[in-house]
């Protein structure tokens, strides 16, 4: 099926390429979209170029999104830039990447320490800094400098563990060190945007901090408890059920009383509040969908890639202008950023005394960042068109070079075995 849709690609390309020659513009645009749109599907036929499908989709996003850009701000009356929606799809992703984590990743320090310590050293030290040097060095406007700064603060995603995996790292460090950067996030982050970023942007320490707990640690919350009630015993599935009970309760306590509680000074305080015990619903109402559908978390990961594919193409479509002006000196900096955190991570690891198969690991750590998380936050900061717009440059070409270097150490450390 997916050979004939990768016909069919070519076929729209092609037609594509007839309406620019013939000047007939609807034809040349849609058919370029429609022709990415399949390439993207039919691209898992060719199995040298199935691992890169997820990179066509992102790719396919910003097309869309350059050309059509009012269709994908707006669609049937709905702002796809609202706050609220932007926040539920961040905890959506952010839920997919959690199920995907266990608890005993956070315990995975024990065997690790070395490797861990240096991992978060360099995570937290390399990116958030060359950000800000190449944001100075281009003189980029304030907002998008801000957003370079923002990517390199975020913690590492999933992809880091994908490209460990396929190298064939030291996955256990890879995996240890994602879930507790992403553990760190709402404090390292915020400090280092306030930091860095702060000399571009005002940055409200507190708002940022809160927004992060929001979008990253209430769903890895609801993801945790849903393994927690997979591996332990009855009494700690007692206990969850009893926390979810009372959380229930006091959420639609909270909704009934909503007009009383959002007139109090001490909102901010009972907002977390809800957010907390929201996970905790959400982690019970999603084990027992786990137990009628055991497959259900091997779909969760493509539900997180809909999500980041979503950002892309909302903020390409907001940033439209902003990305014809800049695009290449963008793209630019991202090549930069990329390439210093691999090369910078790998022989700054192997200064602090790891081997080769753990500083490789460090690389991907350091150099693969947290792009959904990046465009989450815009989003929840209302500056998705410029905040967001590094993000949407550097998550594809972090894909593509990861998957390259990835593709690399494997082969080479298979030619040495």
């Amino acid at each position: 099926m997916r050979k004939y849709i990768l016909y069919l690609a070519v076929i729209l390309v092609i037609s594509s390429g007839i309406g620019w020659l013939q000047d007939i513009g609807w034809l040349s645009k849609l058919g370029f979209v429609l022709g990415l749109s399949c390439l993207s599907v039919g691209v898992g036929a060719i199995k040298s170029l199935s691992g890169y499908q997820y990179t066509f989709w992102i790719v396919t996003a910003v097309a869309a999104g350059l050309i059509y850009p009012q269709t994908f701000l707006n669609i049937g009356g709905i702002d796809l830039r609202n706050k609220w929606l932007i926040l539920i799809i961040i905890q959506l992703v952010m839920f997919g990447m959690g199920t995907q984590m266990s608890i005993k990743d956070f315990i995975g320090i024990r065997k690790s320490g070395r490797g861990v310590l240096v991992g978060l050293l360099c995570q937290f030290t390399i990116m958030p800094i060359v950000g800000f040097v190449i944001a100075k060095t281009f003189s980029f406007e304030p907002e998008i400098a801000a957003g370079i700064v923002l990517i390199g603060s975020c913690s590492s995603g999933l992809a880091s563990n994908v490209m460990t995996y396929i190298a064939k790292g030291d996955l256990v460090l890879s995996v240890t060190v994602t879930a507790i950067s992403t553990l760190t996030a709402p404090i390292m982050t915020t400090f280092l945007m306030k930091l860095f970023a702060g000399t571009f942007i005002e940055i409200n320490f507190f708002d940022m901090m809160m927004n992060i707990v929001k979008i990253v640690l209430v769903p890895l919350t609801a993801a945790m408890i849903h393994d927690a009630l997979k591996i332990y015993g009855k009494q700690v599935r007692k206990r969850i059920m009893g926390i979810a009970i009372v959380s229930g309760i006091w959420l639609l306590v909270a909704l009934l009383f909503s007009n009383v509680i959002l007139g109090t000074e001490k909102y901010n305080g009972v907002e977390i509040l809800n957010f907390i015990c929201a996970a905790f619903v959400v982690g019970v109402l999603y084990h027992y969908l786990y137990k009628i559908l055991p497959k259900v978390d091997a779909f969760m990961p493509l539900f997180s890639m809909f999500g980041i594919v979503y950002f892309t193409l909302v903020t390409t479509a907001a940033g439209r202008d902003n990305l014809l002006e800049i695009g290449m000196i963008l793209f630019l900096a991202a090549v930069l950023h990329n390439t210093a955190g691999y090369i910078l991570g790998y022989w700054l690891s192997r200064a602090g005394g790891l081997d080769k198969k753990q500083s490789q690991t460090i690389a991907f750590e350091v150099g693969l960042q947290n792009g959904g998380m990046a465009s989450g936050l815009a989003g929840a900061m209302g500056k998705l068109a410029t905040l967001g717009l590094a993000a949407a440059v550097f998550s594809p070409w972090m894909n593509i070079s990861g998957s390259m270097l990835a593709n690399y150490w494997r082969k080479k450390r298979e030619r040495l075995q």
